[in-house]
């Protein structure tokens, strides 16, 4: 089966057999399938745990990757002119000023608790069928690894948050666990199913939960264990990447960009991905329009006008040498159409050149328009108007790979993780020329390696704040942040619901 065809089949389960609300626990997923003639075949478990992954298509440019990416130092959302203010909710990302109100916020905890609510409840109807599936234990443990994926999301953003693992839990009477409970929750949940997760890497396992993903989770969980409980744990980071990498399933693409093609189902590297394709019914993936300029449709041949928002200021993109080709995942300087000529923004009658500086936040001078460097690390595609074909990879080999590099330069272990950083930077750079050595191997240059290698992959809000450095000052205009700006609120539209939930600290009620 073609590995976008059972993706296709997954959501196509998920359409079919109706969607879950967090809020309405007592939805029928399955009202419309003959539960005693289901869960027979593979094509039939295939669509029964479709929803749970449904919910995925809102990751890659939705209110989570807002939240990751626009509070940190890697995106930024001007105002040009009255474009792109929103009642400052994207001034309010980048300045750490944002509220329990805050609309994005409410999407990335409801996005969070709407895949975990899906996960229970198909664990629930398929367990109480009158003769449960022979591979119950392959289904269970493919969900919790699932639901461990939305909890850790949870933990990273807003660390004091309910475990709902029983879908006939009245969601509105849940309080807060303590972030080390959460973490101590997923941990047990991927470690206790990995015995029944798939060790296969072909079509049927492309965009689905495999025992590499769970690796990769714990990863994460791992490399950030000391902000989340206070306590280290890069040995376990280190044991978990070995898992991945001595596995031999992957291997890092020759070509960097290899892994964002349009076509990329095909790279070796990415462990886990999303699926997108606008022609299959896979959409929603449309990061092209959020970053490129108006008139960028008339470069790559777009069939929509590209909304002028998401860019990259200065500070980062410079963190990029001239020879690195990572570089070239961002526009910048004289922008041309397709046919070779250079290319002036008609509605202000500039050439339509991409400066990385962004000075202000907000500005209603002409230039400003193509302020900040643009991204096109995922290949632009062609013809569509809005949704991408690329899929979007969550978990890639070449972060496996700096995980454990990090770990084991704070765990003192070995060569202190130099060659696994060198093997990026080789591929980076296209030779040894500009390998690290063990002098220049530091904290700070390692930090940096990480943004250049995972920029816009949702992975910079919380680096920074693993580094130390998520509340310091940035231009334009970002002043220190107050420490509990580390986490962000529990969302207000969910206190009014429950007022067993308490408010993260710092944060008004």
């Amino acid at each position: 089966m073609n590995n976008k065809l059972v993706w296709k089949a997954l959501l196509a389960g998920g359409l079919i057999l109706g969607g879950i609300s967090c809020t309405n626990l007592d939805a029928d997923v399955f009202d419309q399938v003959e539960q005693d003639n289901f869960w027979k075949t593979p094509e039939q478990i295939i669509a029964g745990i479709g929803p749970a992954y449904a919910s995925l298509r809102g990751y890659a440019n939705g209110d989570v990757f807002s939240l990751q990416e626009v509070s940190s130092d890697e995106i930024i959302v001007p105002t040009r002119g009255s474009d792109w203010y929103d009642n400052g909710n994207w001034q309010s990302l980048w300045l750490h000023t944002w509220t329990p109100n805050l609309g994005p916020i409410n999407g990335a905890w409801e996005f969070i608790y709407s895949g975990i609510a899906k996960t229970n409840q198909i664990m629930k109807t398929v367990s109480e069928l009158p003769e449960p599936p022979a591979n119950l234990p392959e289904i269970e443990a493919e969900l919790k690894t699932l639901r461990a994926f939305y909890y850790y999301l949870g933990l990273d953003l807003f660390g004091n948050i309910p475990i709902v693992a029983d879908f006939n839990t009245d969601v509105s009477s849940v309080t807060n666990n303590s972030r080390a409970e959460v973490f101590a929750f997923i941990e047990k949940d991927l470690k206790d199913n990995l015995p029944y997760l798939s060790e296969n890497v072909d079509a049927a396992t492309y965009g689905r939960v495999n025992k590499y993903f769970a690796f990769s989770i714990l990863a994460k969980l791992y490399l950030n264990a000391g902000v989340y409980t206070g306590t280290a744990r890069w040995q376990d980071c280190i044991s978990a990447c070995d898992s991945i990498i001595m596995a031999n399933k992957y291997q890092l693409e020759p070509n960097f960009f290899s892994n964002f093609l349009v076509q990329n189902e095909g790279s070796r590297e990415n462990i886990f991905v999303i699926p997108y394709d606008d022609a299959k019914g896979l959409g929603t993936f449309n990061i092209q329009l959020f970053t490129l300029h108006y008139q960028s449709n008339e470069t790559f041949g777009l069939g929509a006008s590209p909304y002028n928002g998401f860019c990259t200021p200065a500070a980062f993109y410079n963190m990029f040498d001239a020879a690195d080709t990572r570089r070239n995942m961002f526009l910048v300087g004289q922008q041309y159409d397709r046919s070779g000529n250079p290319q002036v923004d008609k509605q202000v009658n500039l050439p339509l050149s991409f400066d990385p500086n962004v000075p202000v936040i907000s500005s209603p001078e002409p230039s400003f328009r193509m302020a900040g460097a643009r991204s096109v690390k995922y290949q632009p595609t062609p013809g569509t108007t809005g949704g991408m074909n690329n899929d979007f990879a969550v978990f890639r080999l070449a972060d496996i790979y700096l995980m454990r590099g990090e770990a084991k330069f704070r765990n003192n272990t070995g060569d202190k993780g130099l060659s696994d950083f060198n093997l990026v930077r080789e591929r980076a750079f296209g030779n040894s020329d500009h390998n690290w050595t063990p002098a220049t191997l530091t904290l700070d240059s390692i930090l940096a390696e990480r943004g250049r290698e995972v920029a816009w992959e949702l992975s910079r809000r919380t680096d920074l704040i693993r580094f130390g450095k998520f509340l310091d000052p940035r231009v334009p205009a970002k002043q220190a942040s107050a420490p509990y700006r580390v986490l962000f609120p529990i969302p207000k539209p969910q206190l009014d619901k429950n007022g067993n939930l308490n408010q993260n600290d710092g944060y008004p009620g």
